[in-house]
């Protein structure tokens, strides 16, 4: 059964840091496409940054030079470094994997999810 768990969120000021991790469990790790997606109140639900079993990332422009996606396989756990935060980047994010994608960065490839973490970003 797959699990995935993430934690990290919180309130930060503008141009502070966090890091998220996404715990997971019941699947080979490295074998799979891993992704983070963000939403928030009254938007759709969004991409963040996105990694595949071959190691190849992508990023949102939104997001590219501020975020760095990363693995732990030993750990079964992905991780999320967001720098240089915007009060824009508030929202709830999600970790999401799926054995296989065609596209890295849509939503509705993954098949599994967590329940997501908080993050919140004040001026």
């Amino acid at each position: 059964q797959v699990h995935v768990v993430e934690s990290g969120g919180g309130l930060v000021q503008a141009g502070g840091s966090l890091r998220l991790s996404c715990a997971t469990s019941g699947f080979t790790f490295s074998n799979y496409a891993r992704a983070w997606f963000r939403q928030a109140p009254g938007d759709e639900r969004e991409a963040v940054a996105a990694i595949d079993d071959d190691g190849y990332v992508q990023y949102a422009d939104s997001v590219k030079g501020r975020f760095t996606i990363s693995p732990d396989n030993a750990l079964n756990t992905l991780y999320l470094r967001m720098d240089s935060l915007k009060p824009e980047d508030t929202a709830k994010y999600y970790c999401a994997v799926a054995a296989w994608v065609r596209q890295l960065l849509i939503p509705s490839e993954y098949t599994y999810w967590g329940q997501g973490t908080q993050v919140t970003v004040s001026s």
